[in-house]
């Protein structure tokens, strides 16, 4: 005989679904970050490679800062600024309880995971090791693929809120 299945029940089981979610997209765009950055590192080693002529190169640079390079000077201070952001989107994703949710966080703390890994783990040492950017297109800074994960997910969790979707996956009443 199973157990009764009310809408606490089915919430609960959506939660813990949405949470799986959350963690396969991290692992996985994590993941798939060091990777191509250790081949980036391998492979790109004084050269570029043209991919689609100028308007995709693989580039190899060691980025102290942030975005756009800014901030070169507070490497620590970015590394202690991502472990906060870090400890509060494992804290946060307790309560996600919606699939875009899901996507959006995780891609989020891989993208900050990817680049905090080598903010730790790279020269000149730790919390304050370069982050490796190799995709460089026409009047863009160099970025790698945990950049990209970043971007998407401020872009989700934008259109979440433009929705009205809370991360619960309750919708906001106008």
């Amino acid at each position: 005989m199973s157990a009764p299945q009310g809408p606490a029940t089915t919430r609960a089981g959506g939660r813990r679904r949405h949470i799986i979610l959350f963690a396969v997209i991290a692992l996985t765009a994590y993941v798939i970050d060091m990777v191509t950055k250790v081949v980036a590192v391998d492979t790109l080693q004084d050269r570029d490679i043209s991919v689609v002529g100028d308007l995709l190169v693989l580039n190899l640079v060691r980025n102290p800062g942030a975005a756009f390079s800014v901030g070169t000077e507070y490497t620590v201070a970015l590394s202690c600024i991502s472990i906060g952001a870090l400890v509060a989107i494992v804290w946060l994703s307790r309560r996600i309880g919606e699939v875009w949710w899901a996507v959006g966080m995780g891609l989020l703390l891989a993208g900050v995971a990817g680049n905090l890994t080598d903010r730790i783990l790279r020269d000149p040492g730790p919390l304050r090791g370069h982050v490796i950017d190799f995709l460089q297109i026409p009047n863009w800074p160099v970025f790698n693929v945990a950049d990209m994960c970043v971007v998407g997910a401020a872009g989700l969790i934008i259109v979440q809120s433009f929705r009205g979707l809370r991360l619960n996956g309750t919708r906001i009443e106008p």
